[in-house]
């Protein structure tokens, strides 16, 4: 377990010339963030440009130089929990002092700065589309935990390499595969599931500075219109209409079906849109202790003010100078349970009460997670993982007859 009070942060800066140093003792405003509607990591710093035995800060650190953020516990945390390249370089003189202020992004960037015209034949994968891309723009993959199924035909004119990257995630989600988040990682670009960090973090009262809710239907779409083809005279015939919460109004978006995708597929993915867009929008901001590791994607769970359930992290800036940080969250809605599951989970759904014959209970989901013995007694179920997870589901006991607290076996309760 990582602990809180003893984060350390240190900074790294690669020259030019590929040289290496150690600059945590002349920087202050260090922090980084993920945002929601941004691909790239950001980061940003202030620093006193003060005479070295290389020359001025400023004349080490320039437009274009690897900027690395360590985080550091003096145990169990050592790791790069940031980068980015300086992209903004600004000299200040104040009282006879100068500051060196940069902020850089990481390898995201240029997939966010670059366009192309991309043809996608159909039939294509996921996998390979997006691996395609990136390697025809010398942007080095990373880690490939994410979708694989047929797209059909696709053309790209013009778009950013983020635009597209998405767009395929997108369509993929759209297919049933669940969500995914594209993140640099070390230098190399990873395509991961949202949700799928192995280790979930539990912030409360007494771990949290402070918690905004709100709930929101401003961008509710309630309606769903799927349309054919158009044919040479321009217009498309409506193929299916897929409604939502309509007691808000109408609010509908459009879905074109692809040449060569049946009405069913195009149903699916419609519904798929209501799925995503057709709730009200529950977003929780919580201001607490840094936690390096956490990125926008992982999966939280909160316990504070009126709610008590999981969250994605939609975006989240570190500060290091105060070591806080500050998590955008969005409710974590029900998962559908794979089909592949066993006859004794088919039954149960989230919010469920059941008697839970005791055991063990997980951390994670994971194959190989770590677990702990938990006894027997009532306990709701609080998510499913529909991804086929060794562990699928998450218990919480209801009463002090039990202490499941974690993610339990199929058939360990009725």
């Amino acid at each position: 377990m990582i602990d809180l009070t003893k984060i350390k942060y240190r900074t790294t800066v690669v020259t030019e010339s590929g040289k290496q140093y150690n600059i945590k003792d002349y920087i202050e405003n260090l922090g980084w963030e993920e945002n929601e509607n941004e691909l790239a990591v950001r980061i940003s710093f202030t620093a006193r440009n003060d005479k070295t035995s290389k020359g001025y800060l400023s004349s080490i650190i320039k437009p274009g130089c690897l900027v690395g953020i360590f985080a550091s516990d003096g145990g169990r945390l050592n790791q790069e929990v940031a980068r980015g390249y300086v992209n903004t370089w600004n000299t200040v003189l104040k009282n006879s002092d100068t500051v060196l202020k940069c902020t850089g992004y990481d390898e995201l960037y240029n997939l966010q700065k670059s366009q192309d015209n991309i043809f996608i034949p159909s039939g294509t994968g996921t996998k390979s589309a997006i691996t395609g891309v990136l390697d025809a723009h010398g942007v080095p993959p990373g880690e490939y935990n994410g979708p694989d199924v047929s797209h059909g035909q696709l053309m790209y004119n013009n778009k950013d390499l983020s635009y597209i990257i998405l767009d395929l995630l997108d369509d993929a989600k759209k297919k049933s595969s669940g969500k995914y988040i594209i993140r640099g990682t070390k230098g190399k670009v990873d395509i991961v599931p949202r949700g799928g960090n192995k280790t979930i973090y539990v912030f409360q009262v007494n771990n949290t500075v402070s918690v905004s809710e709100s709930m929101s239907i401003a961008d509710l779409v309630t309606r769903v219109k799927v349309l054919g083809q158009a044919n040479d005279e321009g217009n498309s015939s409506v193929d299916a209409v897929l409604n939502g919460l309509t007691q808000y109004g109408v609010r509908q978006r459009i879905y074109t079906r692809g040449a060569d995708e049946d009405l069913e597929s195009a149903k699916t993915a419609a519904q798929e849109i209501l799925n995503e867009s057709g709730n009200i929008v529950k977003e929780i901001s919580v201001q607490g202790p840094d936690v390096p590791v956490i990125r926008k994607g992982d999966l939280i769970y909160l316990i504070a003010g009126t709610s008590r359930d999981y969250f994605y992290v939609k975006g989240v800036r570190h500060d290091a100078d105060s070591c806080s940080m500050t998590m955008d969250l969005e409710e974590a809605k029900q998962e559908t349970v794979s089909e592949n599951k066993t006859e004794e989970a088919k039954g149960h759904n989230v919010g469920d009460v059941v008697n839970f014959h005791g055991g063990t209970h997980y951390v994670s989901s994971y194959p190989g997670s770590a677990g702990y013995g938990a006894g027997a007694g009532k306990a709701k179920i609080t998510i499913k993982d529909g991804s086929g997870g060794a562990h699928p589901w998450h218990l919480v006991h209801e009463d002090s007859a039990s202490n499941v607290y974690g993610w339990v076996d199929d058939g360990t309760f009725d």
